[in-house]
């Protein structure tokens, strides 16, 4: 998300706006949270479910389904003991926890995940902004984005639905900065698992970020403060 970082506040909501509102099909019906303040960090939260705009969202989702079904997919990557492999070990975890209730499954996957190295797109990719898959993150590491869509892709396996979770895009107004994080509903909360925090916390917890869109595999939102 490095180029977001190069935006200032104004510019970054306005992408927002041009990238998905200003594209939704004429007719199509806007869903909001209800009541002022109810949304993602005290938002208003305007729903469409139109995703064809969310280019590097829409890869992502395709290179994780191309993955899932290679053959290879769920053979262990490691050669030798002594080769560290995260896939497996990420698969390994998967395994390990599924057993065990919901509040540790959400913390194992975010202390895993956040064990990972940040890494810039730039230095990663070549490019400005790419949004991995989980496989590719576990290989190459990451920026924010990616861990978020990790964890999402993590829960989602263990058979958290996706409609209780959304990768949030959003402005960190300590740091002036974009960043991401992944937002989980779970028993009339909302957790955020976020790359910066070592714990989950709870999103009423967290003053300084401002949503600007969140997405997760059935629709977007837009916030408005």
């Amino acid at each position: 998300m490095n180029w977001f970082l190069r935006l200032n506040s104004a510019r970054i909501r306005a992408f927002a706006f041009a990238a998905g509102l200003a594209s939704m099909p004429a007719g199509e019906a806007l869903a909001t949270a209800p009541g002022p303040g109810n949304g993602l960090f005290g938002s208003e939260e305007i729903r469409n479910g139109d995703l064809t705009a969310f280019s590097k969202w829409n890869d992502m989702i395709s290179q994780h389904a191309w993955e899932e079904h290679r053959k290879d997919a769920k053979m262990p990557c490691r050669v030798t003991s002594a080769f560290k492999c995260r896939r497996d070990e990420w698969q390994d975890l998967l395994t390990r926890i599924a057993g065990k209730s919901w509040k540790d499954k959400i913390a194992a996957v975010n202390s895993f995940m956040n064990e990972a190295e940040y890494i810039s797109d730039i230095r990663n990719w070549g490019m400005a902004d790419y949004w991995a898959s989980v496989r590719e993150f576990l290989r190459k590491d990451g920026d924010c984005e990616d861990y978020a869509i990790a964890k999402y892709y993590s829960l989602k396996a263990l058979g958290l639905s996706v409609s209780d979770m959304r990768v949030v895009v959003l402005e960190d107004t300590n740091l002036k900065t974009a960043h991401a994080v992944l937002a989980v509903s779970f028993e009339g909360e909302t957790l955020i698992l976020d790359n910066q925090m070592p714990d989950v916390v709870n999103a009423t917890s967290i003053l300084h970020y401002r949503p600007i869109y969140s997405i997760n595999e059935q629709a977007w939102w837009l916030h408005k403060l």
